[in-house]
């Protein structure tokens, strides 16, 4: 996975005229924790991440952190078994899950390759690392796993409401403009050309043709000033750029928007809003919500009047989730 700086290069992601079903939108919380890894490394270039560094710094697990450090390093490649295919619904267990399942002749490959982009000890780490996938597979994951619990779970919430309100806005501006004019407004080194998604690139260039398999675009937050791309088969092309509407505020606004929503639309939908991200049916509603079964069939069908939720059958049973209003109302919260 490379990343942006000048224009220099470029990757053309390739689509079919007209191709809207080959473009789809996905989060990534192993690409957050990436670059909140380098955010902690280098934190003059992240000044968005300030009011979330402070917080961060006070619980940082320090062996844990040095082991994701050394792999994902402060800048350049970063190594593509870190992170799944991106998706809509992609929780964070199942990124974790994910890597710890990684298949180890990548791990060995994206080894390599930071190994090729190192020096001195941090090499000689990364090499051995290479040498002993297995361990070195495990050794990631469990680091991964307590650096994520200690400085992104607490704010993940957070996060999420603004990737998932940036994709709302994203898919009506393909609805009502067309993807040409969403990619445009993506980031400045992103354009639309000639059937092609277009990244600028400070290092290489290539042409991907995503016309079987399909682009991927996935908001971040922590890496708030570049665009990244991911084109190496087996993975999905990917292109990774920075969510909309990220402030040096964004981790002390969502008390004020929870309170905002709630007045909105009262505590009890206000709840089912905020917990519509994955499809769920009225019963698991009804439990989340801790009220019953009629109560939150109610509210459900008033959120769906708004247009809030969509709600779908699946044989026996019907599943709720956010409408793309809906996203943009949770996230525009924040």
């Amino acid at each position: 996975m490379d990343g942006v700086e000048w224009e220099h290069h470029r990757v053309d992601f390739r689509l079919g005229t007209g191709d809207l079903e080959a473009v789809r939108f996905g989060i990534s919380p192993g690409h957050e924790l990436a670059h909140a890894v380098r955010v902690l490394l280098r934190p003059a270039q992240y000044p968005l991440a300030w009011g979330w560094l402070r917080q961060a710094r006070e619980r940082l697990p320090r062996e844990p952190f040095a082991v994701l450090a050394q792999v994902v390093g402060a800048d350049g490649y970063l190594p593509d078994f870190l992170t799944t295919t991106a998706r809509w619904d992609l929780t964070p267990d199942e990124e974790l899950a994910a890597l710890r399942a990684a298949p180890l002749a990548g791990v060995r490959l994206d080894l390599g390759k930071r190994v090729a982009r190192s020096t001195g000890r941090e090499r000689e780490g990364l090499r051995a690392m290479q040498d002993h996938p297995i361990r070195a597979r495990a050794l990631v994951a469990d680091a991964w796993e307590a650096v994520w619990d200690a400085v992104l779970a607490p704010v993940w919430p957070e996060l999420e409401r603004i990737l998932r309100a940036d994709i709302a806005v994203r898919s009506r501006t393909i609805a009502s403009d067309g993807l040409a004019a969403m990619a445009a407004g993506i980031h400045p080194q992103v354009s639309w050309g000639d059937g092609s998604v277009r990244v600028a690139l400070r290092r290489h260039s290539e042409e991907v043709d995503c016309r079987g398999s399909g682009l991927v675009l996935v908001p971040t937050v922590l890496s708030s000033w570049s665009c990244f791309v991911l084109t190496e088969p087996p993975a999905q092309p990917t292109l990774f750029y920075p969510a909309r509407g990220v402030t040096a505020d964004w981790t002390r606004q969502a008390p004020d928007g929870a309170r905002a929503l709630d007045a909105l639309v009262g505590p009890a939908r206000a709840g089912i809003l905020r917990a519509a991200h994955a499809p769920r049916t009225t019963s698991q509603v009804a439990a989340d919500a801790g009220v019953a079964v009629s109560t939150a069939s109610h509210h459900l069908t008033v959120l769906r009047d708004a247009g809030l939720i969509v709600s779908t059958r699946e044989g026996a049973r019907m599943l709720h989730v956010r409408a793309p209003l809906g996203e943009a109302l949770v996230g525009a919260a924040l």
